[in-house]
């Protein structure tokens, strides 16, 4: 790409980035599409994520170019290479060359695999913006670029990450805001009902509200039934109030 519509891509790309506070979000395709811009700006032979949400397996994310490549690399950093070393660190892995010797003695199973696939070099950046390290960004290249070019790399994929790593944060934390809305939600739909209930039978029997709601809690744990169910059912007039008899106070 040319210099001028390159920036204007990596701009698009950033605020596509932050998209992530909608219906149906899946992290795994999210970081495929991630890993795929990355090959679009930097002319890459292929990229790839090792992803780790909390509390779920590591996941092992290839973009569609070059996906089985990509995989096979990611797969053998169990062993050490870029991604692992980028997790332990928080930091990004500068651009090395396969051939290099430092490259061998650190990671030598990744290098020879990564050789077999005619990988020239690689790089990583950490999926972190001040908080913990979600996973892991690793970029494949054909050829090792010069000095310059190398930093701009680089440059231009951690703030992809940064910027994946902020989505992904503001997506789980808006999920546990959403799954917090619903439980209150529930919660105070189910007390409207009980309420509901205990007048009915309050109203019904001549009796105080708090007495009526002692025969439904007696009654449902008996029965073993949810308060909220046999509340429901009261509401609804689908339970004969004669079977609270054992339960039932005296009219006062």
């Amino acid at each position: 790409m040319r210099d001028r519509d390159s920036e204007l891509r990596l701009a698009d790309i950033l605020v596509e980035t932050a998209d992530t506070l909608t219906e149906g979000f899946d992290p795994e395709k999210y970081l495929r599409w991630l890993a795929d811009r990355c090959v679009e700006l930097l002319d890459a032979r292929g990229a790839g994520v090792m992803y780790a949400a909390e509390g779920e397996a590591v996941r092992l994310i290839s973009g569609t170019r070059q996906q089985h490549v990509v995989h096979d690399l990611l797969a053998v950093q169990h062993l050490g290479g870029p991604c692992l070393e980028s997790f332990g660190t928080g930091k990004p892995v500068l651009p090395v060359p396969i051939d290099a010797r430092s490259a061998a003695a650190r990671w030598p199973a990744f290098v020879e695999r990564a050789d077999l696939h005619g990988i020239a070099g690689t790089y990583a950046v950490p999926l972190r913006n001040g908080g913990p390290t979600l996973g892991v960004l690793n970029v494949f290249v054909p050829h090792v670029p010069q000095v310059d070019d190398s930093w701009r790399d680089l440059y231009i994929a951690h703030a992809l990450a940064r910027a994946a790593a902020v989505g992904l944060r503001n997506h789980r934390t808006h999920a546990e805001c959403r799954t917090l809305s619903d439980q209150l939600q529930t919660a105070l739909d189910s007390r409207i009902r009980i309420e509901q209930a205990k007048g009915i039978l309050a109203e019904r029997w001549g009796v105080a509200t708090d007495e009526a709601f002692d025969v439904l809690r007696r009654f449902s744990r008996r029965e073993r039934l949810v308060i909220d169910a046999v509340a429901t059912q009261v509401i609804k007039g689908e339970i004969d109030s004669r079977v609270f008899r054992r339960d039932r106070p005296e009219p006062s």
